[in-house]
């Protein structure tokens, strides 16, 4: 398959570059499956993954919160500063969707208001080593 024409220079409501939102290469996790990984039982075997080569940093450094790997400790502290990190911590307050609220939403029952969670980053276990 090749690339999508683009048709219109000016934005209209719409993206510029079609192509490049139809590839899934640059997908990251949806804010249910974070939600997910953020239980305890998941997030400690997340936060302490044995050692994998193929993975950036060796899968030591990864953000819980956006799903992601860094080179080095440093990396992910500068990360932690970031409005990316910081945007997506306020993304995640909101309580995911579920079933039971989409049958509320469809007037099978009664209302009950959005609930919000208190996001923090996570703790950073200092490994530096003196050389």
């Amino acid at each position: 398959m090749g690339k999508s024409k683009q048709i219109k220079n000016h934005n209209n409501g719409r993206k510029k570059n079609i192509a490049k939102t139809w590839k899934t290469k640059r997908r990251t996790k949806d804010l249910d499956e974070i939600h997910s990984d953020m239980k305890p039982e998941t997030a400690s075997k997340l936060l302490k993954q044995p050692v994998d080569f193929d993975v950036t940093g060796c899968a030591q450094n990864y953000c819980l919160h956006c799903a992601r790997y860094f080179v080095d400790l440093n990396s992910m502290k500068e990360h932690f500063k970031t409005k990316v990190h910081k945007r997506r911590l306020k993304k995640l307050r909101d309580e995911p969707y579920s079933q039971a609220e989409a049958e509320r939403a469809a007037g099978m029952g009664s209302y009950v208001p959005h609930k919000v969670m208190e996001v923090k980053t996570q703790p950073i276990e200092e490994e530096m080593k003196t050389e």
